[in-house]
């Protein structure tokens, strides 16, 4: 069975400073739903970008679906990162479309024909409440709203990895535990999950979820301790 994550202590520089992450070592199988988590600077949403693509890291290898990740060409980036869906943080909507185009985003680019968009937008519309404002543009959306788009132009296409950045900051708890509901679908078909959140009702929203720990850069085990101290100075 494919591994469709797996780092090896994979350690993260931004220009001269000290490491942001330092020994990262995990892998994610198939079908796999982990919660990230740590304080505020532990290198979480720096993480996520490795796993999306958007960061190679300054050491250490990184394997996605079985491929070297790092030294991939950049002209395949692309292609690849189509099998990724990305909730991002800041929403990253595309202001000039309309709610469902954004959402029927992934698939117009995936080459699906307009003949078969109407169904799977409209339903991904109703589940996250915004059928009435299918034609709304993102300014015209409250942020729960726009946060709401997002996660549905990030799963509608069934990526083989879903990586989310504090995916229901800006909802209600009503909406969600609705949207946990539709990542926790996409993991039953698959799809592996990875969900940075601060918030503690998430954590125990899925019991069955196992927790990737960040202190300070490092990767804690499941006892609170370094999985992989860091070096001594040399």
């Amino acid at each position: 069975m494919t591994t469709i994550v797996q780092f090896e202590n994979v350690g993260l520089r931004y220009g001269t400073g000290p490491e942001t992450l330092s020994d990262i070592s995990f892998s994610l199988g198939p079908g796999a739903f982990h919660f990230l988590t740590g304080a505020s600077g532990a290198g979480k949403t720096s993480l996520l970008k490795l796993l999306y693509l958007a960061q190679r890291p300054s050491r250490g290898v990184i394997r996605l679906f079985g491929e070297d990740a790092v030294t991939m060409p950049r002209a395949r980036l692309p292609g690849f990162r189509r099998r990724i869906g990305v909730v991002f943080q800041d929403f990253r909507l595309v202001p000039h479309l309309s709610a469902w185009d954004n959402i029927a985003l992934p698939l117009r680019v995936a080459g699906v024909v307009e003949a078969d968009l109407e169904q799977p937008v409209r339903e991904m519309l109703g589940w996250v409440g915004l059928a009435e404002r299918a034609h709304a543009r993102p300014a015209t959306l409250s942020g729960g709203e726009q946060q709401r788009v997002a996660i549905a132009r990030a799963v509608i296409a069934r990526p083989e990895l879903l990586v989310a950045d504090e995916p229901t900051g800006n909802v209600d708890p009503e909406m969600a535990d609705r949207l946990m509901n539709l990542f926790e679908s996409l993991h039953r078909l698959g799809t592996t999950v990875v969900i940075a959140t601060h918030d503690l009702h998430l954590l125990g929203r899925v019991p069955h979820a196992q927790m990737l720990r960040l202190d300070r850069g490092h990767l804690l085990d499941p006892t609170g301790g370094l999985r992989y101290p860091p070096r001594a100075p040399s």
